[in-house]
């Protein structure tokens, strides 16, 4: 169950239809996820894909934006959003030891789909976590097949969450983590953009757990920590995708990526060294945006451009907050029971468990 579904309601915006990502229009999302065994050992472990617009990014560029909450972790692509404010490919999210084969099969799969590759290049935005304690991370048993499946895959329905694509093998808040989603509708008056978040949540101690402002966590401290032994809780990483169809430029969608901290850090996440918290931001209010196709003439020397200014741009701020911090949730709710070769159980967070923590804290 979602957490609205249980009647918990996280801040004051809407969302949209669907409650994911995909509620911002052209967006898709397709998973691949691995679970067998080889050679005695677990592997859960997978990709999830993010398609920026209907068609191929590399022909529809969007503006985008990227912060970094706290650096222990990797990705690809990113500088040159930094410089250019470009996305110009899918994005790709799986685990630590699979980034390169991953955007390695993002540049084949760009190749293939080119008429002449000589006029283009690309540099995929790959993000990842680590799935160690549950997968055979160094086994590095994604491959291409797996990137091709998730591309393959991408819908703008609904989303699948939990134990699948990249979050397949990941731990948040010491219960089961993975894949989450949610989105918010902002009304007419404040423009009526929509905000989706996706999160991989593989971060958090469970004592700093809140759930709608309320220290669940405390409660729930005592419970089974599949760290016990064997680490340090809140070893790991989020990583944060957020799209808009608002029109916002390059630096508003690096300002938008920053609000992602605040959604973490609602839910009693954000301070860990061990962390590593990296985050994209899209938008994709602008059309028509050249392509990276450096050899083509018919370049126009300007773009007309459209932008919201910044006297209401906060509710966008808003928005991805609160996306966040649901999609976090949610997260939690669709986790599943699993175990470590070692036989260390990671349990799923249980509805039931979960209310009966909130009512514990005076929640209603």
């Amino acid at each position: 169950m979602r957490a609205r579904e249980l009647g918990i309601t996280l801040g004051l915006g809407t969302p949209g239809e669907l409650n994911a990502i995909t509620d911002v229009p052209g967006i898709r999302v397709g998973h691949s996820t691995l679970r067998e065994v080889v050679n005695g050992k677990q592997v859960r472990t997978g990709v999830t894909v993010v398609q920026p617009r209907p068609g191929a990014a590399r022909q529809q560029p969007c503006f985008a934006g990227c912060h970094v909450l706290n650096g222990n972790g990797d990705a690809t692509g990113l500088e040159w959003i930094r410089e250019a404010g470009l996305l110009t490919t899918p994005v790709a999210i799986t685990n630590t030891h699979s980034v390169g084969v991953v955007r390695d099969a993002l540049i084949a799969h760009e190749r293939n789909s080119l008429q002449d590759p000589a006029v283009y290049w690309c540099m995929p935005v790959v993000m990842e976590t680590y799935d160690g304690v549950l997968n055979d991370i160094w086994g590095q048993h994604v491959g291409a097949a797996q990137v091709q499946q998730a591309l393959a895959a991408v819908s703008s329905g609904p989303v699948a969450e939990g134990a699948v694509g990249g979050g397949t093998g990941m731990i948040c808040h010491e219960f089961k983590g993975g894949i989450g989603t949610s989105s918010r509708k902002l009304p007419a008056e404040q423009g009526g953009w929509t905000v989706g978040a996706l999160v991989q949540a593989n971060h958090g101690k469970r004592a700093e757990l809140r759930v709608d402002g309320y220290p669940v966590g405390r409660q729930l401290r005592d419970l089974d920590s599949p760290f016990t032994g064997r680490g340090t809780p809140g070893m790991g990483s989020i990583v944060v995708i957020l799209a808009t169809d608002a029109p916002l430029l390059p630096h508003q969608c690096q300002r938008l990526a920053q609000r992602a901290s605040i959604g973490i850090a609602r839910t009693g996440g954000g301070t860990e060294d061990s962390s590593g918290d990296v985050f994209l931001a899209f938008a994709t209010g602008n059309h028509d945006l050249p392509t990276a196709d450096y050899n083509r003439k018919d370049t126009p020397f300007t773009t007309p451009l459209s932008m919201v200014n910044n006297d209401h741009i906060s509710a966008l701020f808003a928005a991805a907050a609160e996306a966040v911090e649901e999609a976090i949730v949610n997260v939690l709710l669709a986790g599943e029971d699993m175990q470590a070769d070692d036989g260390t159980p990671v349990r799923g967070l249980k509805a039931e468990v979960l209310l009966e923590a909130l009512r514990a804290t005076g929640w209603r």
